[in-house]
């Protein structure tokens, strides 16, 4: 006997009455039956695909695009800062735009702040400038590699893609700002002596630290300095007041470094595009989809008919050649044991039950002693006896069962 849901068993007798007709209608019907059934096997895999494509679909959606301006303050573009620059300028702060790090440097002092934006452009050479600037910093969407070196005790704690976000914090700065547009955005595990602003789940986007005699402003989004989201909530008031309450705004927005220059200094998710990011996460939804699919429940089971008969002898055989290639005589003496004891019990007269109980192994021996010529320690050693030591003993074993129980029932 096999088992089988209800569903399979009535495709496979359906499928046996449709060969039996022939032509006409039946050929119909049959064909009709063998379309259904492979639809409904296959409805999962389509279903699934379906899915696929729909969240392909979203996360492109998601992607963020750029150009080679973005934050730039001299680009008009949606993503360039130019709008930013110019307000900083009509309010009385003069900007200096520097495209290399010793530019900013020369051009930095006690009473300026250095905007650096598009920090994964820079070298090793360059952040090592950057550290003996003078004046505060404001740093944009750092790299790791950025933040370890000019924000020392920060780190990316992960991306938030939460929109406008109060700031609940006691920096000037930010309190005075109020709401500020991010969307995507760096989050920062903050220790020490920070000030963390704007925090979503414990994590800041905003975040000041003191190094040194320096302060140190770190900015996880750069949706707030571009020319697209400047007018919305408090963009244009934060940056404001962090780059215009200073004498002059340097801003840094470095070329592209020469080839090999920046090598080796970025982390693998620095250099992952966030394309590939979202890829993955949509391979695990699609994994995740699949799995539920295949892992749906078939129903009750039911018995049916095998289609073939097997012997029993042969079955037998097949079970024996699998015990003697792994050479399990302990399992195989094991079941010839238990099948003599299973077969003896109802001749002695004993209960089913005792002839799997470890408490009825004496009386068994005892019964089958009293009806055999044979004393209890040769019954005993033949019914629950250690594991013979190689296949002759498995053979010897065989005969001494099947003696007992010939002698048993012709007693």
């Amino acid at each position: 006997m096999v088992t089988r849901s209800p569903a399979r068993a009535q495709e496979a007798g359906s499928g046996t009455n449709g060969g039996g007709t022939g032509g006409g209608a039946g050929g119909e019907a049959s064909a009709r039956q063998v379309a259904g059934r492979r639809w409904r096997s296959a409805r999962g895999v389509v279903a699934a695909l379906l899915a696929m494509a729909v969240i392909a679909v979203i996360l492109a959606a998601l992607r963020p695009s750029g150009s080679p301006e973005r934050l730039d303050p001299t680009s008009p573009k949606r993503d360039g800062s130019r709008a930013l620059a110019e307000i900083l300028k009509q309010h009385g702060t003069p900007v200096t735009v520097a495209r290399h790090a010793d530019q900013a440097v020369e051009a930095s002092g006690p009473g300026t702040v250095m905007v650096v934006t598009r920090s994964e452009r820079l070298t090793q050479d360059d952040i090592d400038r950057l550290r003996g600037a003078q004046g505060a910093l404001l740093l944009v969407e750092p790299t790791a590699f950025v933040l370890e070196a000019l924000a020392p005790g920060l780190e990316i704690e992960g991306t938030s893609f939460a929109d406008a976000s109060d700031p609940e914090c006691s920096l000037q700065a930010a309190t005075l700002a109020g709401a500020v547009t991010f969307g995507q955005s760096q989050t920062y595990d903050v220790s020490g002596n920070a000030v963390a602003c704007y925090a979503v789940d414990q994590e800041a986007r905003l975040v000041q630290v003191q190094d040194g005699p320096r302060t140190v402003t770190v900015l996880g989004s750069s949706a707030p300095l571009t020319n697209q989201h400047l007018a919305e909530e408090g963009d244009a008031a934060l940056l404001m007041n962090l780059a215009g309450a200073r004498q002059s705004v340097v801003w840094l927005a470095p070329d592209l470094p020469t080839e090999g220059a920046g090598a080796g200094q970025e982390s693998l998710t620095d250099l992952l595009p966030f394309g590939v990011k979202l890829f993955f996460l949509e391979l695990v939804v699609a994994v995740v989809l699949v799995a539920l699919w295949r892992g749906r429940r078939l129903g009750p089971v039911v018995a049916e008919a095998l289609p073939v008969v097997v012997r029993s002898a042969e079955t037998v055989e097949g079970r024996a050649r699998l015990y003697r290639a792994s050479r399990a005589r302990d399992r195989a003496a094991d079941a010839l044991r238990s099948g003599a004891r299973e077969r003896l019990v109802p001749l002695l007269g004993l209960p089913r039950t005792s002839a799997q109980d470890p408490a009825a192994a004496r009386e068994i021996v005892a019964a089958v002693a009293r009806r055999t010529a044979r004393d209890e320690a040769y019954v005993g050693a033949a019914l629950y006896g250690p594991e013979p030591v190689d296949d002759a003993g498995l053979i010897a074993l065989t005969s001494v069962l099947d003696d007992l129980e010939r002698q048993v029932r012709q007693s």
